[in-house]
C-alpha cells in the first residue's frame, strides 16, 4: 500500500475529477483502493470539500466537478472567504508575509492562496498554523498584507461580519 501525504491524495482527486465523470464518494474510494491508497468515505468527503468540488448534473449525469470548471472566478472568492474565516493575522516581514491560522488552517489558506493566482504572490509554504508567503519580485510587503486584508475584511463584511476563525490580527501598519 502507498502512502502519499493528504495534498498528494488531493491532487490525485483533482485529476480525476478533471479527467474522468466521477458521480460519488464511494467510486473515489474504490480508485484509491484499487491505486493501492487506503482512504475512507468521510476521508474522501473531507478531500471533496477541501478541494472546493461540488456534484452537478452535467451531460446528463451527477458527477463532482472542481469549482474552477463551474466559475472562472471560484478560486478567488474561495480565498476571500478563507482569508475572512481562518485568518488571525496578516504579517510583513522583509520581502515575506507571515500569515497566522488556528491550528491544523494552515495548509488549506494556503492552497487557496496558490489556486488564486494572486499577481502579488510567488508562492506558499505551509505549516501547521502558520503560511510563509513568497512575494513575486518587486512587491512590497506591507502593500500586499494591505491588500489581502481588504479581501479578508471584504469577504467578513459580505457573509454579515460572522468569521468563524477570524480574530482581529491586522494586515499592515
Amino acid at each position: 500500500m502507498s502512502q502519499l501525504s493528504k495534498a498528494q491524495r488531493q491532487r490525485l482527486i483533482a485529476d480525476w475529477l478533471r479527467a474522468h465523470r466521477v458521480g460519488s464518494q464511494e467510486e473515489i474510494v474504490a480508485r484509491l483502493s484499487l491505486a493501492g491508497i487506503p482512504a475512507t468515505q468521510a476521508t474522501v468527503s473531507r478531500d471533496l470539500d477541501e478541494l472546493g468540488a461540488v456534484k452537478l448534473k452535467r451531460e446528463g449525469s451527477i458527477r463532482y466537478i472542481l469549482g474552477d470548471q463551474v466559475d472562472p472566478n471560484f478560486a478567488a472568492a474561495k480565498l476571500d472567504r478563507l482569508l475572512s474565516e481562518w485568518v488571525d493575522a496578516i504579517i510583513p516581514a522583509g520581502n515575506l508575509l507571515v500569515i497566522k491560522t488556528p491550528p491544523g488552517s494552515a495548509n488549506l489558506v494556503a492552497n487557496a492562496l496558490d489556486a488564486a493566482d494572486v499577481p502579488d504572490i510567488a508562492g506558499t509554504i505551509a505549516g501547521d498554523d502558520t503560511i510563509f508567503v513568497a512575494l513575486a519580485d518587486g512587491v512590497e510587503a506591507h502593500a500586499a498584507a494591505g491588500r489581502l486584508g481588504v479581501r479578508r475584511i471584504g469577504a467578513s463584511a459580505g457573509a454579515g461580519g460572522s468569521a468563524g476563525g477570524g480574530a482581529s490580527g491586522s494586515a499592515a501598519s
